[in-house]
């Protein structure tokens, strides 16, 4: 049965859940599913010139932890303080649970346009060099779906960071 093409280009990038305590949330996984080699991006703050939530600009603050299983980055979120998607998860489940599945993209806008599905928030970090946007794919019963684009530089650190 053929196909149509995917609107977005890049493979699977990332995993993500969001947790309550994320340092929990790591000895599980490197005991359970031998995910370890946690790197901890410490507090990190999104502000209204890098972040839109539901429409409005941003302003909250999440920890963050990157490890990989295989070629696959597992990204952990504790949400901090503020209003974000990552909080209103949390707060509908407390326990957490899987949060996104991202895709990397050449062209986010020209991949989120394509998608057709609502954003509910996007934004950039490292002044730039990363840029994302999160679709809601609930009524296709699937998590949210990032959609991630990355500049060379962001995918040197990120390579560095694998390597330890």
């Amino acid at each position: 049965m053929p196909t149509e093409p995917s609107p977005v280009s890049g493979p699977v990038a990332q995993v993500c859940w969001v947790v309550p305590d994320i340092a929990a949330s790591e000895s599980f996984l490197a005991s359970v599913l031998g995910v370890s080699g946690w790197t901890s991006m410490g507090e990190v703050r999104f502000g209204p010139d890098e972040a839109v939530h539901r429409g409005r600009p941003a302003d909250f603050t999440v920890l963050v932890s990157l490890a990989w299983a295989g070629d696959l980055q597992v990204e952990l979120i504790q949400p901090v303080a503020g209003e974000s998607l990552y909080a209103e998860f949390l707060a509908e489940h407390p326990a957490g649970g899987l949060h996104h599945v991202a895709f990397e993209t050449e062209d986010l806008a020209a991949s989120v346009a394509a998608a057709g599905l609502p954003v509910l928030s996007e934004g950039s970090m490292g002044g730039g060099l990363m840029r994302f946007a999160y679709l809601d794919g609930s009524a296709h019963g699937v998590p949210f779906v990032e959609l991630l684009w990355l500049s060379e530089e962001m995918r040197e650190v990120f390579s560095a960071m694998r390597r330890g």
